[in-house]
């Protein structure tokens, strides 16, 4: 009977209500529930005012981006590059973050917009990555080009298109510049490449061939002496013959020509970017008029 009489007030005990919390304790709490929320929605919002001033530097530098393509051109000549041009014209939507004082934002949204702001970053480092390589190849292909004034005789004895021949008196292609100059002068090389042949060629006397890259190639003819070897990597500049008039030809000169693909073009295209107006090839034939002899 004893041991049934405890057990039954042990288990009365039990489910009697537990004592409340006292009119003092209950403002501490809550006044401490308080103080913890406020904190936590102060931070919450500076938190949101950085996220949203990275979010509009980052649309900034969509834009600043976008301006430096154009700039250089890229967007008319590169589809990849337009694509993603055009992708970064359209401003970015900030669904959870406004630039409003007093507005509150959840966790959930500031996760969403670091996540969005995340793929973002990576986009923008996809696209200056790009258009690094863009610019770095054009700069490269630029630098390519035949633009040194393979002689230091800018006067032209005959000029690139059709004409009639002074050796057969027939009227011809004549697929390059004649720069008139005495026998001995220094030929340099209109660009940096590879030697591609450095011999006697019929027509063309002692030939030096340059190739250049994707198919663009220069040519020196009538060379009295050759001083590089095929194989041979030169400069933008450098030294490779001496003007003569071996081959087919009526007088001491260079025969100059560019040629991409194998279809010949005019070299003045090229020449005329570097010179001043005074020392373009044009002004230097017009300056002369015909008194020269013609020659190949």
């Amino acid at each position: 009977m004893g041991a049934s009489a405890l057990a039954g007030a042990w288990v009365q005990s039990q489910r009697s209500p537990q004592p409340a919390l006292s009119a003092d304790q209950e403002k501490i709490f809550s006044e401490q529930m308080s103080r913890d929320s406020a904190y936590v929605r102060q931070n919450m919002n500076l938190l949101a005012s950085k996220v949203g001033e990275l979010k509009a530097r980052l649309i900034a530098m969509d834009g600043l981006s976008k301006r430096v393509a154009e700039v250089a051109g890229v967007s008319y000549t590169d589809p990849e590059v337009q694509a993603s041009l055009e992708q970064a014209a359209m401003p970015a939507v900030m669904d959870d973050i406004t630039a409003e004082p007093g507005a509150s934002w959840s966790a959930e949204g500031l996760g969403r917009e670091l996540d969005t702001m995340a793929q973002q970053l990576v986009e923008q480092k996809d696209w200056f990555a790009m258009l690094d390589l863009v610019l770095t190849k054009r700069t490269g292909v630029e630098a390519s080009l035949p633009t040194y004034m393979p002689v230091n005789y800018p006067y032209l004895s005959s000029s690139f298109g059709w004409r009639r021949n002074p050796v057969t008196g027939r009227h011809s292609m004549h697929e390059g510049l004649d720069f008139a100059a005495p026998k001995g002068t220094p030929i340099h090389a209109a660009s940096g490449g590879v030697v591609t042949q450095a011999r006697y060629a019929p027509g063309y006397g002692k030939l030096v061939e340059i190739s250049h890259g994707n198919g663009l190639v220069t040519r020196y003819a009538h060379a009295s002496s050759i001083a590089v070897k095929v194989g041979d990597l030169v400069e933008k500049g450098q030294f490779i013959a001496r003007v003569g008039s071996t081959g087919r030809s009526t007088g001491s000169h260079l025969h100059f020509e560019v040629r991409m693909a194998g279809h010949p073009l005019d070299p003045t295209l090229f020449l005329a970017r570097q010179q001043d107006p005074e020392q373009l090839v044009a002004d230097a034939s017009e300056a002369t008029g015909t008194v020269a002899p013609q020659v190949r």
